[in-house]
């Protein structure tokens, strides 16, 4: 044998991994009951921040030790890495008022309700059993103000419609008209500009405030499958609520209509105004002082004046039994997930266990204060943990895996502020290494709304899964609209309009609002995906797709994989050296795969365990 042959002991600073082939498992995309999401698996029993870099610039992501690659053109929803260079991120108004927010909530200038918990009789029951905004005391709703005084006013009382939907919505459900047992959205409201205003039918003028959470109640109760559809169409959702709303009479000084199967709120006096667009609305508490009395919406309120402490703690991935009860929490309240489901060890496999070699600290400014590795960030009010990120830092990137918080801070929008934090510790970051400066946010997967909102951390790019090439998410999104699976390198430059573009961003800061996780969730406990294929697999003796011949991986020379045998690692030429060649031919078509799946460079780095 070669002389390179060795003990794979020697180094426990190389990447070794095992080939699984084509797995197959259900999709949290398209919830098609079927196993219809393809992908290529890799078990990884070690692998060094460079080879995961290079890997997740392929197309890979992973799930605990398990890495997987989505074929394109044979999965139920293709799945584009999707990446943002920190220094170029432009926040939208939508994660400003985010940011604001939290600030506010930490200085004690943002009161919040204690939760109240549900009562049997659901005449008397109004809460929803979160933390939820205390309303100011007047907001004044100007279109063209950049007072952050006068915003966040409007912010506070958008809020308070918003709690009060949530409100509606829990007595529809302790009232038998929605389906108990199902973890409903949480509705938020839009202020309605005067541009908007124009496009609507006749008699929209006074339309001040809107929500769409008909849509997304509806889309929540078909994907459970829980009853006919046709009892709960979105109008029907929306007519319920507005029935509800109207007899809490808790905003009196609104009027409420559904109209399109929106919660609409409209402005019953307008006032004049220089630009002759401001409204005027009177909130609640304003009236209830008018009439000496106190106003229900002031229940259960309780100020908090004295300043938060606010922690983000970064830890080496490891587990840590408060980070569990936090997860099984989440995923119960959040996810729906039964607790015999979230076990102890789901969560190690999943977010816990990584193969990633550490790489200490270094002065040379190659690596980052934090190391190269896997890691949990904490985020800590008042010495509570509230969320956590699960994250891999790399050369080149911060990989943002998974997060989870506690549900009774949703208010706070933890999911977007995590994402804003770690944009933020990138541009710190990047200053003593260089080489890191991409926020890497998973899949970015079309064909699913939920996961649109993504793209509104702009601008971003996609990874073409042909020719691994980094494509502008502006030039890609109009082939996206008409196909699933595009070859987006072979978009040319090609010029979009600039009124296009900010139409893109817009829609897309919509699918934001309307989404809260941000988690890619399909590879996380599918057991029966996670187990590598026999050599006899019927998977296997279907024909290679060209996804996998792209021209960024071309086939190579075999000779010199890598490969790792009976605790010794050698070349592919040493093994054909000292075997007969009519043996080799199961081993060959196996090692093909492979290094078509990762690249002849990785194939000649990594070792291919065949134990």
């Amino acid at each position: 044998m070669s002389s390179e042959a060795s003990s794979s002991g020697n180094n426990s600073r190389e990447s070794v991994v095992e080939d699984w082939g084509r797995q197959k498992g259900s999709c949290c995309y398209c919830k098609s009951g079927d196993r219809t999401s393809i992908c290529h698996g890799l078990w990884a029993h070690s692998i060094t921040v460079d080879d995961y870099q290079d890997l997740l610039d392929q197309g890979w992501s992973r799930s605990g030790c398990f890495l997987y690659k989505p074929e394109m053109e044979r999965t139920c929803c293709p799945s584009y890495t999707i990446r943002l260079k920190a220094s170029a991120f432009v926040p939208s108004k939508e994660q400003l008022q985010v940011n604001r927010r939290m600030q506010r909530f930490l200085d004690g200038k943002l009161d919040v309700r204690k939760p109240v918990q549900s009562k049997e009789d659901p005449s008397t029951s109004n809460a929803t059993g979160s933390c939820v905004n205390q309303v100011s005391n007047s907001v004044a709703d100007k279109s063209l103000s950049h007072n952050n005084k006068e915003e966040n006013k409007t912010e506070d009382f958008m809020h308070y419609l918003s709690n009060q939907i949530d409100n509606a919505v829990h007595v529809c459900i302790e009232g038998g008209e929605f389906p108990s047992g199902i973890q409903l959205p949480k509705a938020l409201v839009k202020k309605v500009s005067h541009a908007k205003k124009k496009l609507l039918a006749e008699g929209s003028e006074d339309l001040v405030y809107t929500s769409n959470i008909a849509y997304q109640i509806a889309a929540t109760l078909k994907r459970s499958q829980s009853a006919a559809m046709d009892v709960y169409q979105s109008k029907i959702i929306a007519e319920k609520l507005v029935n509800s709303l109207n007899h809490s009479a808790s905003i009196s000084a609104l009027s409420i209509r559904a109209c399109n199967a929106h919660v609409n709120f409209y402005s019953p006096v307008k006032y004049g105004s220089l630009d002759g667009n401001a409204q005027i609305v009177t909130l609640p508490e304003e009236s209830a002082k008018r009439n000496g009395s106190k106003s229900s919406a002031s229940k259960n309120v309780y100020p908090h004046k004295k300043k938060r402490k606010f922690e983000i703690r970064l830890k080496r991935s490891s587990f840590d039994p408060e980070e569990y009860a936090l997860y099984k929490r989440y995923q119960i309240k959040v996810h729906n997930d039964t607790p015999d489901h979230v076990t102890e060890n789901s969560y190690r496999t999943f977010l816990v266990d990584s193969p990633l070699l550490f790489v200490q600290p270094s002065i040379t400014g190659l690596v980052p204060p934090s190391g190269f590795g896997s890691f949990h960030q904490q985020y800590i009010i008042d010495g509570q943990l509230v969320a956590v990120g699960v994250i891999d830092i790399l050369p080149k990137c911060f990989s943002s895996k998974y997060f989870f918080w506690d549900p009774d801070f949703a208010f706070l929008s933890l999911g977007k502020y995590s994402a804003l934090q770690e944009i933020a510790w990138i541009k710190e970051n990047e200053v003593s290494c260089p080489s890191l400066q991409y926020y890497y946010l998973g899949y970015y997967v079309h064909s699913c709304s939920k996961m649109r909102y993504k793209a509104a951390y702009w601008p971003s790019e996609l990874l073409c899964p042909f020719q691994y090439q980094w494509v502008p998410f502006d030039v890609a999104r109009p082939l996206l609209d008409k196909k699933k699976y595009v070859v987006l390198s072979s978009l040319q430059d090609g010029e979009s309009s600039q009124s296009g573009i900010l139409e893109n961003i817009m829609e897309l800061q919509q699918d934001e609002i309307d989404q809260e996780d941000r988690n890619d969730v399909c590879m996380d406990n599918d057991e029966e995906m996670l187990e590598p294929k026999s050599e006899g697999s019927d998977d296997e003796s279907e024909p290679e797709t060209s996804n996998l011949m792209s021209v960024g991986i071309k086939d190579g020379n075999l000779t010199n994989i890598l490969i790792g045998l009976r605790g010794s690692r050698m070349r592919y030429k040493d093994i054909q050296q000292a075997s007969d060649p009519s043996d080799m031919d199961n081993l060959e078509a196996q090692l093909q795969r492979y290094q078509r799946v990762v690249g002849v460079e990785l194939s000649e780095r990594m070792i291919c365990s065949l134990d």
